[in-house]
């Protein structure tokens, strides 16, 4: 979403009013932040930072490990899953299927030269996917710089 600025406030470019949202939001989603212009939901990300390592967490309740594929191309760190469900009952009079597909796609660009790029860990546990991406030995060393007092 772009911001543009208008008599000295911040609006959005395209601003939804609670007329659109009404009829393009689920009923009892009104509470979603994580919901898009195309209909779709998009994982809550959370990135933290220490002294060692980027830490993130992906909210992807209902997935498998499976589910998941992360890459990392040059710089690029991309966490996509796809899931797809199918149910069939069949029944002397009738057949029913079901079919439901999830899929997101996150890119994040990673810092050249702060993270250890060889070493990123994830683990999927409790509907959250964690990414462990450690920091440089470089990255890690604080750096001192001497102020000059004028």
């Amino acid at each position: 979403m772009s911001i543009v600025r208008n008599n000295g406030s911040l609006l959005p470019a395209n601003p939804r009013t609670l007329f659109d949202d009404f009829f393009s939001r689920e009923l009892f989603n009104w509470g979603n932040n994580n919901y898009s212009s195309t209909l779709s939901t998009i994982p809550s990300v959370n990135i933290k930072e220490d002294e060692h390592n980027f830490e993130v967490e992906v909210a992807a309740p209902g997935m498998e490990k499976q589910d998941f594929q992360i890459t990392l191309e040059a710089n690029l760190l991309t966490i996509s899953s796809a899931k797809k469900n199918q149910t069939e009952e069949k029944n002397e009079h009738y057949t029913r299927r079901e079919f439901s597909y999830q899929s997101f796609q996150r890119t994040f660009e990673l810092a050249q030269d702060v993270v250890d790029e060889e070493h990123i860990e994830a683990k999927y546990e409790n509907g959250v996917l964690k990414l462990t991406i450690p920091k440089t030995e470089e990255a890690k060393k604080p750096v001192r710089r001497l102020i000059e007092i004028q």
